[in-house]
Parts: C-alpha cells; sequence; structure tokens
C-alpha cells in the first residue's frame, strides 16, 4: 500500500528537551502483528493527544520499530536504509547490538506525568507485548552529562532540527519518519573525576565550564568532538539529532544515547569513528571511560503510516 497523503512526522522526534524521559522497550509476544498494528498507531495517537492536555509540562513522546521486527510487521514496505545495529568491536572496545521489536520515548517536564502515561502505555500493550526494558532519564544541572560536559551542543536547532532527523522525498512512503539509534553507556565517573579537568578538556575538544569548543588545530585527533564532527564525500555535515540524557542511579549512571536522522548512514559513520579511529589509531578516548551495554536500531514511522497500515 502506498502512502499518498501528507506525511506527518511524530511531534515528540524534534522536540526541544525535557526535564524527565521515560524509555520502555518492548518484545511481542508470536503471532500478534496483527493486533499490534492498530495497538501502536492509538498508542501514536495517545501520545500526541496528551501533548495537548499536557502541554504546560511539554509532555511529548514517539513510537518506533525495531529493525529486526519490522518486517514481520509491516511486510510489504521497509525503510530503505533501515538494517541491524552495528555491533563493533576494536582492542577491547565494543559497542554491542542488543534489538528490542518496539521503542516508546515519552518526556515532560513532570516526572509523575511520565510515570502515569508509562503505565497506561504499557496496559494498552498488555497481551501483545512483553516489557524488557525500562530507564528514566534526567536533566543534569544546564544540559549537561554526567561527566560534567554540556551535551548535545552540536543539535542542530530551529527548523534545521526537522531537516536533520526526517526522512523526505528522498524515500517517500516513509516520508516524515525518522532513523532511531539508541545505546545505554554506562560511565566510569570514579576514574573519570580523578583526571584533572585539562585532561578532560582536551579528550572532550571543549572547556568543560564555559563549553567553549577548542580551536580546530587545538583538537586532539583522540577528542570525541573531533571523532563526531564528520563531513561526507561532498564535504557537507554528517549530522544528528541527539535527544539523549543522563539516566540511572548511584550504583550505575551514565547517559541513554538517542540519534535521530533522516538516514542511517550517519550515525554508523560516527560510531565507527568513535570506536576503531581513523585508520591510523585515532578513537575516541573518551571510548576509555563508558562503556555501551546495549545497541539497538528502529524506525520511528510517520503518524499517517502508523494509521494507514492499522488494518492491514
Amino acid at each position: 500500500m502506498e502512502n499518498t497523503t501528507m506525511a506527518r512526522a511524530q511531534a515528540g522526534l524534534c522536540a526541544e528537551g525535557n526535564l524527565h524521559s521515560v524509555y520502555l522497550m518492548f518484545n511481542a509476544f508470536e503471532g500478534v502483528e496483527s493486533r499490534l498494528r492498530p495497538c501502536l498507531a492509538s498508542v501514536a495517537r495517545f501520545i500526541e493527544e496528551l501533548s495537548d492536555q499536557y502541554c504546560e509540562p511539554a509532555f511529548n513522546g514517539f513510537v518506533a520499530i525495531g529493525a529486526n521486527y519490522w518486517d514481520s510487521l509491516y511486510s510489504g514496505a521497509r525503510p530503505l536504509g533501515l538494517k541491524s545495529f552495528p555491533n563493533m568491536k576494536a582492542e577491547g572496545r565494543e559497542a554491542p547490538a542488543y534489538e528490542y521489536d518496539v521503542f516508546v520515548h515519552i518526556r515532560s517536564d513532570r516526572y509523575d506525568i511520565n510515570h502515569l502515561v508509562a503505565n497506561q502505555i504499557v496496559t494498552m500493550m498488555d497481551g501483545l507485548m512483553e516489557l524488557v526494558d525500562e530507564e528514566r532519564g534526567f536533566r543534569f544541572l544546564e544540559n549537561r552529562d554526567l561527566t560534567g560536559f554540556v551535551d548535545g551542543t552540536e543539535n542542530p536547532q530551529g527548523s534545521n532540527r526537522a531537516k536533520v532527523a526526517i526522512v523526505g522525498s528522498e524515500d517517500r512512503q516513509f516520508q516524515g519518519g525518522s532513523y532511531i539509534h539508541t545505546q545505554k553507556f554506562i560511565h566510569n565517573l570514579s576514574s573519570w573525576n580523578q583526571l584533572p579537568v585539562k585532561q578532560q578538556e582536551d579528550i572532550i575538544g571543549r572547556t568543560k565550564q564555559d563549553n567553549v569548543e577548542y580551536a580546530s588545530a587545538d583538537k586532539p585527533l583522540t577528542s570525541h568532538i573531533k571523532r563526531v564532527n564528520l563531513k561526507d564525500e561532498d564535504g557537507q555535515s554528517m549530522e544528528i539529532l541527539r535527544q539523549s540524557m543522563p539516566f540511572g542511579g548511584v550504583k550505575s549512571q551514565g547517559l541513554f544515547f538517542i540519534s535521530l536522522c533522516a538516514n542511517s548512514r550517519n550515525f554508523e559513520a560516527m560510531l565507527e569513528s568513535m570506536m576503531k579511529g581513523d585508520g591510523h589509531g585515532h578513537y575516541d578516548h573518551l571510548m576509555n571511560f563508558t562503556q555501551a551495554v546495549t545497541g539497538s536500531s528502529f524506525f520511528a514511522p510517520s503518524m499517517e503510516f502508523l494509521e494507514e497500515f492499522a488494518d492491514d
């Protein structure tokens, strides 16, 4: 079936940051696809309706389908760039793949509303999917990662957020959708906090207190910024929209990384640059102080796509 209506992206994809988030990862029971398709459309509508009801705390969210489950759910159509998470290993560093069937991301400035909605969504999924992982994200200080550095500084702003994150006419049936990659990073803050601030800054490529980016000539080739600010063969910046937040408790904590993009290439290039480096031994030295424990690939379809295939 071909989508001929104007595609409307799920509103939470390009939303501005919030104070709190909930990440719900589901796996489907066997043989539920015919019932799950309308359920997912209902969940997406529910989230959209709640964004009006809870506009004051800026509630938003989205639903995304796992790369490895997509063909089971929507056998007649597949986004051009959708593929499994690229498991990468290099010299003791690893970005493991850990795939899920469905990812529901909800955020707002009120923890209690997120909790209420998360319970409601799990109830809507009852009998169709099993909740296999859940995390709660939170804003730390002035939009900082737990390492103490401002996170998401390179994010596109304004209308550029949609240009970077949302699929356009290049894949018309999936226009209004977005490629989603998630990773849970557990930080070794004990080792990190023992470093002198200047050494931390060299690893990141920015000053810690004032968030001033190093001049290009001063950035070590192993700095985080050097490894993720990439250009394609035409010299164009390979951007992603980050919707990441710190998560966890005192015992185990880190960053729940979320990349949104109009293609899957940009994230994969960044991950390879971080983990494997530039072919001359220059990998991202931030990886010495944090470990990815999951890695998942999803696609968040447009509202129209979810509705159109709900009854198939």
